[in-house]
């Protein structure tokens, strides 16, 4: 493991110490807010696994009550599965991964504790562990992208340690989203697209707006399609890449024709439920519209007024982030500067594709018309790629001329990066796509300048 890489493992797994420290210290000193733990009715389908008694029953209680908010759905539906419509708003890769956990590496504590409290175990355990490998990949992604180590150290120091940092290491799925995006994108940008496809999968089957992963795939499917239109090819990577889209998609949809078996089908409900009648009987909308009242500015209400004073340093951040970012880009583009370097990463990528193309159709051509024609061939061969050299060289001059100017687009990755600190999945995906755009378009300028964000 390379020292950097190591120092951030050490560093991930010192502040999830430290966030477990400090949670279990305040449940000393306060009083929970969320009671919800201490309601744990018995399965609806019993099973003889959740029922099995336990030697401490405080000690038992203690951890079970660690599951709060979500945490008690998740660690709900990994014990009883998914009983009621409203459990179905949480996807199934954090509660299988609970019940595999507990029935296998952590099963003889059942008898100790009981199945619900080593459930609870299992999920702190689990996502701990995931957060550590999440952080390992974002640095790995980060150096990737940014090409400079250090920058990728210090965005990592900011991942480890955000305001929202306690997520990662409670009964939530974000420490599983976290690891399955961040490594399906790393090996994404590596050229390992199956496994990339496999890992972008998973976190849809995580959290649902994984599935918001497939844009990376379209996005890299129209630039292939455009080098194959330059060449006057068959744009077959447009099926290649809708097919992996679909494959990303399929875990989220796969998940709402099961609750749509369970509910609209097989339901006990004498009469349907409304979004069963619906064209598109998209189960997830609706439970997060009905039971939780998520929609569009629907959160913007007097009585929230304490959870935005609540939030208002992170979002005093957000704001002056996004104010700079957007003066940055608007002086960006009163230069010419960018404009020319899209163009003149276009020009190099028609020229390589030209260059490609006139090769290898000279080639064929020479081999079909005999050994008479191969020296004019040859000479045919030369002559495009002197112009096409000569092309490159024009463009790659434009580019370093305005080199200058690209290491203020350097400073556009910090209010992404400050953003992380927002739990914001949203700005990780518009960070690392930059990231991509800048990787496929100028693979050979650094986004960063040595040692400086």
């Amino acid at each position: 493991m390379d020292p950097p890489l190591a120092g951030v493992v050490r560093l991930a797994a010192a502040s999830r110490a430290l966030v477990l420290a400090l949670s279990l210290l305040a449940r000393l000193l306060f009083r929970p807010y969320d009671t919800s733990a201490t309601l744990h009715p018995p399965c609806l389908s019993s099973s003889p696994s959740s029922q099995d008694p336990a030697a401490s029953v405080s000690v038992a209680g203690a951890v079970s009550s660690l599951a709060v908010w979500d945490g008690v759905h998740f660690a709900r539906a990994a014990e009883c599965g998914y009983e009621y419509e409203q459990s179905f708003a949480f996807l199934p890769l954090l509660p299988a991964s609970l019940a595999l956990l507990a029935r296998s590496l952590f099963a003889p504590l059942v008898p100790v504790l009981g199945y619900r409290a080593v459930l609870v175990i299992s999920g702190y355990v689990l996502n701990n562990l995931a957060f550590v490998a999440a952080a390992a990949y974002f640095y790995r992604l980060s150096a990737l992208i940014l090409k400079d180590q250090k920058a990728a150290y210090r965005a990592s120091v900011v991942f480890c340690f955000n305001p929202a940092s306690v997520f990662y290491s409670s009964l939530y799925s974000e420490s599983l989203y976290a690891l399955f995006s961040l490594g399906g994108l790393f090996y994404l940008f590596s050229g390992a697209n199956t496994v990339a496809m496999i890992m972008l999968a998973l976190s849809g089957s995580a959290r649902s707006n994984g599935a918001l992963n497939a844009g990376y795939f379209c996005f890299q499917a129209l630039l292939q399609a455009y080098d194959a239109a330059v060449q006057k090819k068959r744009p077959w990577a447009l099926v290649i890449g809708a097919l992996r889209s679909i494959f990303i998609f399929l875990p989220f949809f796969a998940f709402q024709a099961y609750g749509y078996l369970n509910i609209c089908v097989h339901g006990n409900s004498e009469e349907l439920r409304p979004w069963c009648k619906a064209k598109v009987p998209l189960l997830y909308g609706f439970i997060q519209s009905h039971y939780w009242s998520v929609g569009f500015l629907r959160y913007f209400q007097v009585k929230q007024l304490p959870n935005f004073l609540l939030a208002s340093p992170v979002l005093s951040l957000a704001v002056y982030s996004i104010v700079h970012y957007t003066k940055m880009l608007h002086q960006l583009f009163q230069s010419t500067s960018i404009h020319k370097q899209i163009v003149a990463a276009l020009e190099a990528r028609s020229v390589q594709s030209y260059k490609s193309s006139d090769v290898t159709t000279v080639l064929r051509s020479g081999l079909s018309a005999g050994l008479t024609n191969n020296a004019e061939g040859h000479s045919k061969v030369k002559q495009r790629k002197a112009a096409a050299t000569t092309i490159a060289s024009a463009s790659a001059h434009d580019t370093m001329s305005n080199r200058g100017n690209q290491d203020q687009c350097s400073l556009l990755l910090l209010p992404f990066i400050l953003h992380l600190a927002c739990r914001h999945d949203l700005c990780l995906l518009v960070l690392l796509f930059i990231g991509l755009l800048r990787t496929f378009w100028f693979p050979q300028a650094p986004l960063i300048k040595d040692g400086a964000i």
